[in-house]
């Protein structure tokens, strides 16, 4: 069973389910989802004041709902397209190591996000920027044990999304077609999972970006109805 945690947040809804389903329809295996609903984790109170999502510090806790058992996927989510069947990720999975990530390692062309909508905000560079957005992790880790609900609330944004908390060692990396940066990288038509980072196709700003017509596709695909 392949288990992958993707963040929610009520303003991106659309986003989310598009996601789960572009995995769903290319997954040669059994899937799993856990969307991180802030509503219902009652035991983790979210004291962070600097998030642009609801999910933005949330996915750390992975290991821990995990029981630190396992393995599992996290996933952004509510701004990616899967475009290949996600077993190829999960086959990635190296036991040594206690999360994998696309090492991104660039500047951003734009400095607002989410432009037009509810949601705009600053879009700063920092390092190991995007990251956490996609991880392949290794819950039953011993550095996983540092984190919980109580921990992260003590943690700063940078120390938990530069994985101080984690020995250099152990932190693998992904090829970068697993964790596509749309408009912010060249196109790459082999992207495996595209990640619309700076807003979704939904948004008025962002309805022609590159993969917005595969995003647009799954959206009529999530609202189908057949009599």
């Amino acid at each position: 069973m392949i288990k992958i945690f993707c963040g929610f947040d009520e303003r991106e809804a659309a986003g989310t389910h598009v996601f789960i389903s572009s995995v769903m329809r290319r997954a040669s295996k059994p899937v799993s989802f856990v969307p991180l609903n802030l509503l219902n984790l009652r035991s983790y109170d979210e004291r962070h004041k600097d998030g642009s999502n609801a999910f933005i510090y949330s996915r750390f806790l992975v290991p821990w709902i995990s029981g630190y058992h396992g393995h599992a996927i996290f996933a952004d989510g509510a701004d990616m397209l899967c475009r290949t069947d996600i077993a190829e990720l999960w086959d990635m999975f190296d036991p040594f190591m206690a999360v994998q990530v696309v090492k991104h390692d660039y500047l951003t062309q734009y400095t607002r996000k989410y432009v037009g909508t509810k949601m705009e905000a600053q879009n700063d560079n920092y390092s190991r920027k995007n990251w956490s957005s996609l991880m392949l992790i290794n819950c039953a880790h011993r550095f996983w044990r540092r984190i919980s609900p109580e921990t992260i609330g003590d943690m700063t944004g940078p120390q938990l999304h530069r994985f101080t908390f984690i020995d250099e060692r152990y932190i693998g990396e992904l090829p970068h077609e697993w964790n596509h940066l749309v408009m912010e990288y060249p196109h790459n038509a082999n992207a495996k999972i595209a990640h619309f980072t700076l807003g979704v196709p939904a948004f008025p700003e962002y309805r022609n970006v590159p993969f917005s017509e595969e995003w647009r596709e799954e959206l009529r695909q999530v609202n189908k109805v057949t009599d």
